[in-house]
């Protein structure tokens, strides 16, 4: 817990660097740079930012996990949305081959 509450701190460290030397915020503005800028404005203490990121990271797989989950099974419950999802995504994408 120790080791991983430091490697987050060094993470957060280099995220903040990365802000200060970029010029144009609005590309760089996640999740974690509202929680620093909340942090320099002094809404939230480095131990705030430090605790939200570290949730953020052990909690997001397990929850994107089951939210996925439950999607799949209500998608695959009802044909109709199913097929309609199909038919917007064959009209974004048309012919070209999926991606990552």
């Amino acid at each position: 817990s120790k080791d991983l509450k430091g490697a987050m701190e060094i993470l957060i460290e280099q995220k903040r660097q990365k802000l200060s030397t970029v010029d144009k915020l609005d590309e760089h503005m996640d999740f974690a740079s509202q929680l620093i800028f909340a942090q320099n404005r002094g809404d939230l203490t480095a131990e705030n930012v430090n605790q939200c990121v570290l949730e953020m990271m052990i909690a997001a797989p397990d929850t994107l996990s089951v939210t996925l989950f439950f999607m799949l099974i209500l998608i695959a419950e009802h044909p109709t949305v199913e097929e309609e999802m199909m038919r917007e995504i064959e009209t974004v994408v048309g012919k070209k081959e999926l991606q990552s």
